[in-house]
């Protein structure tokens, strides 16, 4: 199970990268990148899916990738069985119902039915220089890069509601990393995994991230532009 073997790493303090695909935008090339690079988990999905044929594209990616998958849905249509596991995101940051209970009630009886496991996660998207896809579609506003104490509270509340993991987001395509000593502010005050991503695009920005908190650091657009960037991000 994907949430276990997360929990495990955290607890041996073995750091975790998983690469984020946008169904939208993959080709052979960025496949052929990732199966030879062998991150720990590939994260499938976006906020916006325009193209069409999701269940198809998800599918194509895992007949091409011997990786785990983990959906990172941002719609209750984007669920399938082509994966191993979904982070069930609910968007503690923001106070849009929808996103924090209104989309799992839709979602729920297809996941069940196709007996996918969920991990729990409180998604808290922090401003990442930039509007995003994700604040746009969401509705809601980020928390500000200079609250640490805010996004420390808020992942504190995530985690005694009973979430999993805590998923620290500046958003695809975000200008500007997470600040460190955010990370370190909600690393320092909660206990269950924390997954940091947006705007890493550098080996050192990964780094930063381990070394400041992050169980497992997700690098997405920067590898849409740049295929081959991801073997020297796993060197």
């Amino acid at each position: 199970m994907m949430l276990e073997k997360i929990k495990a790493a955290k607890s041996k303090n073995q750091k975790l990268l998983a690469i984020l695909i946008d169904p939208d935008r993959f080709d052979e090339n960025m496949l052929n990148s990732i199966e030879r690079s062998n991150p720990d988990f590939v994260f499938i999905g976006g906020s916006l899916i325009t193209e069409g044929g999701f269940e198809k594209r998800v599918a194509d990616i895992k007949a091409k990738l011997k990786r785990p998958l983990i959906l990172f849905p941002g719609h209750p249509s984007q669920v399938t069985s082509h994966v191993d596991s979904i982070l069930f995101l609910s968007l503690i940051s923001g106070r849009n119902p929808d996103l924090l209970i209104g989309q799992h009630v839709v979602a729920a009886p297809r996941i069940k039915e196709l007996g996918l496991e969920t991990i729990a996660t409180g998604y808290i998207l922090i401003d990442g220089g930039k509007p995003t896809t994700a604040s746009y579609i969401s509705g809601t506003q980020p928390i500000p890069r200079d609250k640490a104490n805010i996004a420390a509270a808020t992942a504190m509340a995530g985690e005694m509601l009973g979430l999993q993991c805590i998923y620290l987001d500046a958003g695809s395509g975000a200008s500007l990393t997470i600040p460190v000593d955010l990370i370190r502010a909600v690393s320092a005050k909660t206990e269950i995994p924390l997954i940091v991503g947006g705007g890493i695009r550098t080996k050192e920005q990964i780094r930063s991230a381990f070394e400041a908190g992050a169980d497992l650091v997700v690098v997405g657009t920067a590898i849409e532009e740049q295929p081959d960037l991801l073997a020297s991000l796993l060197a």
